[in-house]
């Protein structure tokens, strides 16, 4: 099968520090081409594959603090996608939504993965205004969302082969991420503090983030010294040691997290969590039996002592059962063949005598509007483009009263944060 891997240019594929979502998409992208699959990966000149690489910019953005606009640089990654389009069986998105537009005005099957949280009223209203294929990483994150053309969940993976196994656990808790308010480390450096057990914090600051930090985190741990230390943002041979030397790993999170990625990596180094009940939490880890699930910060600290009493043999098994690489190609292969029979009922369909045709869809949402006016915008703008060009959708002018406004997306990268 021929597949064009879209990526975030935020991060290297694979990164070199923190990168969830450009984790994923390596493992995937490798796993495909070990398969016999013609991947072709658009991603950051920075990235290693072996897939064909496509370099949308010469290097990674999140550490160049040159660039002020990531999203000029995601749109002209996509209109070149679009422009090849023909080249390609499937297009595999992992951008978000910036690229449900130019799926509107392709042949080619798109499906997008959505790596982000849904249950914002503004990303949903951009969800619905696109009937375009989607892949969940989670139920959690898959219910947050109706409405929509939900195709699979597939769970993320972890490279297994990166993370070594440690049969006995060390002295110390762990929090590993990002450092910002929906993490909540403030609630492990309080962890650590009640049951009197260091912590070492192992995490990036974003520029957004930086107030945070420095006037609610930073301060915490200068009170807390020496039991809380901040050893800033790991490398995957940095992560791999560090969470194997750990006795657990603390995720107190308070917001819904799509997946979790660290999560898993702890289990892959035998190493249980201690998580606050929030989102994917639960089908992340097996409460009782990988780590503890708990609603309520003292449940969190009380389950610490209760770590040393779980199999750290049942932490290693449960992410190679299910969050592998493996698993994960074998979830997006089936995922594509949905997609794929989907399109060629829909093309059946299209060849039905006029009587039998479906009804035209209506669209009367302002939302739905801007999307196919969006839509005719790009195609007069890429009307040269190789490839069949299908015919647009009908378009209505806004109602008086309405706005689209709050589809404006801020000036951040365009890939959600996980």
């Amino acid at each position: 099968m021929r597949i064009a891997m879209i990526a975030p240019l935020v991060e290297a594929v694979p990164p070199q520090l923190y990168g969830g979502t450009e984790r994923v998409v390596s493992m995937l992208t490798e796993e495909l081409v070990a398969r016999g699959h013609q991947v072709t990966l658009f991603a950051s000149g920075d990235s290693v594959t072996a897939a064909d690489l496509v370099a949308s910019t010469e290097h990674s953005l999140r550490l160049d603090s040159t660039i002020k606009d990531y999203l000029s640089y995601s749109i002209v990654q996509l209109a070149d996608v679009f422009a090849r389009r023909g080249e390609f069986d499937i297009i595999h998105n992992h951008a978000d939504y910036l690229a449900f537009p130019f799926a509107m005005m392709m042949d080619t099957p798109m499906v997008s993965t959505t790596h982000g949280r849904l249950d914002l009223p503004e990303t949903q209203r951009v969800y619905k205004a696109f009937d375009t294929p989607l892949v969940a990483i989670s139920e959690s994150q898959r219910a947050s969302l109706n409405g929509v053309h939900w195709l699979s969940t597939v769970y993320n993976a972890v490279a297994i082969d990166h993370y070594h196994f440690q049969p006995k656990p060390g002295d110390y808790l762990v929090f590993l991420g990002r450092i910002c308010p929906e993490k909540r480390p403030d609630r492990a450096i309080e962890i650590a503090r009640d049951v009197g057990m260091k912590l070492l914090i192992a995490a990036k600051v974003d520029p957004m983030d930086r107030d945070y930090y420095e006037q609610a985190i930073r301060p915490l741990i200068d009170w807390n010294r020496p039991l809380v230390e901040y050893v800033g943002e790991v490398d995957e041979v940095g992560k791999d040691q560090l969470l194997g030397g750990a006795y657990a790993n603390v995720f107190p999170i308070d917001w819904p997290e799509p997946f979790g990625l660290t999560m898993a990596e702890s289990m892959a180094t035998g190493t249980p969590v201690i998580a606050f009940h929030c989102g994917s939490v639960s089908e992340v880890v097996e409460d009782g039996v990988t780590g503890f699930c708990s609603s309520t910060l003292r449940g969190m600290i009380e389950a610490v002592p209760k770590v040393a009493d779980l199999d750290r043999q049942a932490c290693r098994e449960r992410v190679e059962r299910l969050f592998s690489p493996k698993a994960l190609a074998d979830g997006y292969e089936r995922a594509y063949a949905l997609l794929q029979a989907e399109r060629r009922d829909a093309t059946a369909s299209r060849r039905l005598r006029p009587e039998r045709q479906p009804r035209p869809e209506v669209f009367p949402s302002p939302a739905l509007q801007w999307g196919n006016r969006t839509a005719n915008y790009l195609r007069s703008w890429f009307q040269a483009a190789p490839g069949p060009m299908p015919q647009p959708r009908p378009v209505t002018s806004t109602p008086p009263g309405e706005s689209t406004r709050g589809l404006a997306r801020p000036d951040t990268p365009p890939a959600v944060r996980e």
